[in-house]
């Protein structure tokens, strides 16, 4: 065989697997652990020892709770009683959380030409106002190209307009500063008071007047 040919055939049938953390598996629960023998954690982590699986499995149902299989890769493995319901909902929970965290952190960017239109000026401010709605920050961008960097006045007029359109949406973050062609600045959403705030507040507002007409009185 040529070593053209034994290098073909290799990268055919060589195959690469991922290594899957056990949180991505799908645990077993129940009678579907295969192990006879297991050692079982109670729900507030307390060691109950190693047992058969049949004892395991009554313990677990004693409690009206499930018996799941945390770490097969221990001998004997490792199991665990708990709500395993309550469990998959908790963990989608927390994954859903850091997902969405992580994509708040990404910064958008919104680019504008220095004689954009009033059309197109709107249609854009939509888009910034709907990513702040979302709690992105937002990158806005004044594009020169050629000799329109002439002008830079007009870029930065622009940038204001951009601003006071957002309005009390936004915090200006960084200051408008030229990165190559672009005159950019940064807009973080501005955090909204809730009613409970506002009750707060008022309440201490209201205790601060009664202290000064005290005072006053005194």
């Amino acid at each position: 065989m040529s070593l053209w040919r034994w290098r073909a055939s290799r990268c055919e049938t060589t195959r690469f697997f991922r290594r899957v953390p056990i949180e991505e598996k799908q645990l077993r629960v129940n009678g579907a652990i295969r192990a006879s023998e297991v050692r079982v954690i109670s729900q507030s982590g307390k060691q109950l020892g190693i047992m058969p699986i049949r004892v395991a499995l009554r313990k677990a149902s004693d409690r009206n709770m499930d018996l799941v299989e945390v770490d097969p890769r221990a001998v004997p493995p490792v199991c665990k009683i708990m709500n395993y319901g309550r469990h998959k909902y908790e963990t989608s929970k927390k994954s859903h959380s850091a997902k969405k965290a992580q994509a708040k952190a990404q910064v958008k960017e919104v680019k504008f030409r220095p004689r954009t239109d009033q059309h197109d000026f709107d249609f854009k401010i939509r888009h910034i106002t709907h990513f702040l709605d979302d709690g992105y920050k937002v990158k806005v961008s004044i594009w020169f190209r050629g000799r329109e960097k002439l002008h830079i006045d007009l870029g930065r007029v622009l940038l204001k307009r951009v601003i006071d359109a957002v309005g009390d949406a936004a915090l200006v973050t960084d200051e408008p500063r030229f990165e190559g062609r672009n005159l950019s600045t940064v807009l973080a959403p501005r955090k909204r008071r809730s009613p409970k705030d506002d009750e707060r507040r008022a309440a201490r507002d209201s205790q601060v007047a009664e202290r000064s007409a005290v005072g006053r009185a005194q």
